[in-house]
């Protein structure tokens, strides 16, 4: 009996001490039973022993799976790290801790998850007051997206909500987004439009559940009413200048862009003013000039056409076969003048006046001829024709006048022409022509003598004088001639020296 009781209290001593070293070490991990990762974090895991002062380590997977980790063990301590986590790593894992004869062993669940960006906000077009547009909130990268729930607010309108709870049927990463059509107003100018999400992994506070991004609205008016204003007007002379002006309404407000058509349909760039002004204008000045308004969501244009005149001028008249004709014979005259638009030729009777006219104007008053036929010297009694011309009959007013002191007297002409018949004294004098248009007058004048009659003239002609004064001499010369030629015949000689002796 001694003896098996000293066989039994072996054996409890030994069993005891078996015990008791079981119980002398323990082992803690750290995370303690369940990891939540991010794909392409770094995550480790670690394994540590008390009261074992050379423990040996060991990590695997429950499937037996690859750990694609790497471990390092020191002192107590062992550390499985997975760098970058990925989806081979959503195991779990088992770290198993020997202390002499001794082991203990303890699982980690790792499970991951891929929330790593803010949501992005996507518009179809910029926003246009009155046009529809599409805005999208996509969020990138997501896993698992079962989990995922997104809002869009404009303002302090939930405008729409959107949860993505399909089956997961394999591990990748998801972008998901949140579609939405509205019709943007002018008063959305400055709200926020916010985009919200969520994913829903309720069991780790540490982990950012809930991501947002916010932008402020633009809205933005297209250019229209572009309006151009042309000063002094569209058709214009050449060597005259105009100014035009553009505007156009739009948000923001719109860039202006001054061009002008080419032959071929392109646009030659002129300004980026809102005027353009065009000096010394000329023929190829002609055109049309488009005026464009630009703003950043799309542009509107107006067109105006400029016509530069160029009044009639160089203007030639050809006679054929000769300005001199007999009676009943056939004359052609050909009338030409240059201009823009080509002039209208307008001929009249009588004295041929070729005019040439265009919506330019007419050319001024030229060519006067103011004659008097005879003569410009008549005698008292004959008739005279004063008769005054112009190359721009008939849109030329003729008018004849007579200048005096006491002033002008208008004569009545037929065709620029006033005949005075009988012409007296009093007729003589300045005679004036004007001729006149629209544009113009110019002046002419010519002086006209009247002779008197030669039986009423009172004086003596040098001729009838010097007769007169022969006369008188000639008569007492004769008598003397006699007296001493009777003397001389009673002597029986004459001697003229002795005659003017005796005599003296």
């Amino acid at each position: 009996m001694p003896g098996k009781m000293v066989v039994i209290f072996g054996t409890s001593c030994i069993l005891w001490t078996v015990f008791a070293a079981s119980q002398a070490f323990k082992m803690e991990t750290s995370p303690e039973s369940r990891s939540l990762a991010q794909i392409g974090d770094s995550v480790s895991l670690t394994c540590s022993t008390i009261d074992c002062e050379s423990p040996s380590f060991m990590w695997r997977t429950q499937m037996d799976s690859p750990l694609y980790a790497t471990v390092r063990n020191e002192g107590t301590k062992s550390t499985l790290t997975m760098n970058p986590v990925s989806f081979e790593n959503e195991l779990s894992y088992l770290c198993m801790a020997f202390c002499g004869p001794d082991r203990l062993e303890k699982g980690i669940q790792v499970e991951i998850y891929s929330f790593p960006k803010d949501p992005e906000i996507h518009f179809s077009g910029p926003l246009e007051a009155g046009k529809p547009v599409t805005v999208k909130c996509l969020v990138p990268d997501v896993y698992p997206f079962d989990r995922l729930e997104i809002d869009l607010w404009k303002g302090d309108h939930h405008m729409k909500s959107q949860a993505f709870i399909e089956d997961v049927e394999s591990k990748s990463l998801e972008t998901k987004s949140l579609e939405i059509t509205f019709t943007p107003i002018i008063e959305d100018t400055g709200k926020a439009l916010v985009c919200r999400a969520r994913l829903h992994i309720d069991e780790m506070d540490s982990v950012p559940k809930e991501r947002e991004t916010t932008e402020k609205l633009q809205v933005y008016i297209s250019p229209k009413n572009t309006i151009i204003s042309v000063n002094p007007s569209t058709r214009l002379q050449e060597g005259g200048s105009v100014t035009m002006t553009c505007s156009s309404e739009g948000l923001p407000v719109p860039q202006i862009f001054w061009s002008k058509k080419l032959d071929n349909g392109n646009l030659q760039p002129l300004s980026e003013n809102a005027t353009l002004t065009l000096i010394a204008m000329r023929m190829e000045y002609s055109g049309i000039y488009v005026c464009e308004g630009v703003n950043l969501i799309g542009k509107h244009r107006s067109e105006v056409e400029l016509v530069v005149e160029v009044a009639p001028r160089d203007m030639t008249v050809l006679v054929s076969p000769s300005s001199i004709l007999e009676e009943g014979s056939f004359v052609t005259m050909t009338c030409s003048s240059d201009g823009l638009p080509a002039p209208k030729i307008l001929w009249n009777s009588g004295i041929y006046v070729c005019n040439g006219i265009n919506q330019a104007g007419i050319i001024a008053p030229e060519d006067i001829k103011l004659t008097a036929f005879p003569s410009e010297s008549v005698k008292e009694g004959e008739t005279v024709i004063i008769s005054c011309t112009c190359g721009n009959v008939p849109e030329t007013w003729i008018i004849l006048k007579k200048k005096a002191e006491t002033g002008d007297t208008v004569l009545k002409s037929i065709d620029g022409a006033y005949t005075i018949r009988k012409a007296q004294l009093e007729d003589a004098g300045v005679y004036e022509c004007e001729s006149k248009n629209e544009v113009g007058s110019k002046l002419k004048s010519l002086t006209l003598d009247v002779k008197g009659r030669e039986n009423n003239r009172d004086y003596f002609s040098p001729e009838l004088l010097v007769l007169y004064c022969v006369s008188s001499l000639i008569i007492p010369a004769i008598g003397m001639i006699i007296y001493f030629a009777r003397k001389a015949n009673m002597k029986g000689s004459y001697s003229l020296v002795e005659a003017q002796k005796s005599k003296v």
